[in-house]
């Protein structure tokens, strides 16, 4: 069903007139949500399993993250609302400044394919919290995840309210045509470049949660047992369809054996002798993705440069957690986010050198490191820029519902999750409240020739 321009200016109107202001309407929106993830969790996760294999227990956690944002933004809601006093310079002196923060109006989701439940609903949490309508157009390529949403969101939602608009690219790009107060996309670069573009009509605002080639790093002082077993479940999970999954190694040549050693028995530790029929291992979305990373995986098989698994099965749409040696950054396996289960690992000869070379790169949404000593750590942090740093760990740093997730510069623009998804989706309207005594003819002449000569004493104050 296509959204027509009668709706979206009811969808807008409501808001314009102030409906979804009060902080029950916004409570309101909030149980409704809530409802909808309490009572049908055993769909969401039938339909998970049929649109990507995803074991319950990791598709659970999606339910977990969308129960999180949900719970903390109950409890901070309020506080978030509240105006926010701001101190007046003495020449405005009576009166009375504050910061309000206030809907933008009826705004648009676009969510993706990997984690098709979670990413399409959670920035509808922060979108309904901060007084909006929305209009959700999930991905097609989770068709079971996107019909499950067009027939539950009507149950627990007023049409005015929320909105699912299903259909493929060139639906998504009509949308992006319409005069939404703010479009929110998740998915790959060249897309949302697309996105950035459409919103550009109307100068419409734009948060971008992108993707990039996310380094972990590995140095002297790592739990190399303990570093294994999180960089194989990193890599492993959703089959690897994680924007934020590790997607190179870089270690030094003295710790690589040992690594590569713990992460082979990390993985059999996982997924057992034969991770192909593991009930632990998602698979790929669709035979397309799946042909683009089997052509890297053989290519690097015919090279004799797979190093930990290379297991792949055309029928099941599944390939292992492998781990691929890459003599340098010219390698294909370095060209784009992979966005699957293949980890190529290169040689750290000097961190500062490495560091440079990340640098030159476009920003990622992630950055890991393990192990080092306090300096090392500082310089990793301040001489490289992402959307996201995790130390001794991976992908966790997204479990975390008070961290603003987002990314910069290629990797993504603005920022979501707890409080930074409600400013996200608020105006911070600027206000000053001056009384009519105590006017003193302050744009008179004779007043501005008065305050020349008082300006020492005012600028010391």
């Amino acid at each position: 069903m296509a959204l027509t321009q009668t709706q979206l200016s009811r969808m807008k109107e409501l808001v314009g007139a102030g409906l979804t202001r009060p902080l029950a309407w916004r409570r309101e929106q909030l149980q409704r949500l809530s409802a909808l993830v309490e009572k049908h969790e055993s769909e969401v996760l039938e339909a998970l399993a049929a649109d990507l294999g995803k074991p319950p227990t990791e598709a659970f956690f999606e339910l977990v993250a969308l129960r999180q944002e949900l719970k903390l933004t109950g409890r901070q809601l309020e506080r978030w609302m509240r105006p926010r006093r701001v101190a007046v310079p003495l020449s405005l002196r009576p009166g009375q400044a504050k910061v309000v923060p206030e809907p933008l109006g009826c705004v648009l989701v676009i969510g993706p394919w990997n984690y098709p439940f979670q990413l399409t609903l959670r920035p509808l949490i922060s979108a309904l919290a901060a007084g909006n309508t929305a209009v959700l157009k999930p991905s097609e390529h989770a068709s079971a995840i996107a019909d499950l949403i067009a027939r539950l969101i009507p149950q627990h939602f007023e049409p005015d309210v929320v909105q699912v608009v299903q259909g493929d690219g060139s639906v998504a790009g009509s949308l992006v045509a319409m005069p939404f107060d703010h479009i929110f996309f998740t998915g790959g670069g060249s897309i949302g470049r697309k996105v950035l573009e459409g919103a550009a009509a109307h100068l419409t605002p734009v948060t971008l949660e992108l993707g990039g080639k996310s380094p972990a790093i590995v140095l002297e002082g790592a739990d190399l047992t303990v570093g294994a077993r999180r960089l194989i479940w990193g890599k492993g999970i959703n089959a690897g369809q994680t924007c934020i999954a590790p997607d190179h190694l870089l270690v030094p040549l003295a710790l690589r054996s040992p690594l590569l050693k713990a992460m082979e028995e990390a993985r059999t530790e996982m997924y057992g002798a034969d991770p192909l029929n593991s009930n632990q291992l998602g698979q790929i979305i669709n035979e397309r993705q799946f042909n683009r990373l089997e052509q890297l995986l053989e290519t690097a098989r015919a090279d004799g440069r797979i190093l930990i698994g290379g297991e792949i099965s055309r029928e099941q749409r599944r390939i292992a957690p492998t781990v691929i040696r890459v003599d340098d950054r010219t390698d294909p396996l370095m060209a784009e986010e992979l966005f699957g289960p293949l980890l190529p690992v290169l040689i750290l000869d000097d961190l500062t050198t490495t560091l440079q070379e990340i640098r030159q790169g476009p920003k990622p949404l992630a950055l890991y490191l393990f192990g080092g000593d306090e300096a090392q750590q500082q310089e990793v942090l301040t001489t490289t820029s992402s959307g996201g740093v995790c130390l001794n760990d991976v992908v966790m740093q997204a479990g975390v519902p008070q961290l603003p997730f987002g990314g910069v510069g290629a990797s993504g623009m603005g920022s979501y999750h707890g409080q930074s998804g409600f400013d996200t989706f608020s105006h911070h309207k600027a206000v000053l409240k001056r009384p009519f005594r105590f006017d003193f003819k302050l744009r008179n002449k004779s007043f501005w020739d008065l305050l020349i000569y008082f300006k020492p004493y005012i600028q010391s104050y």
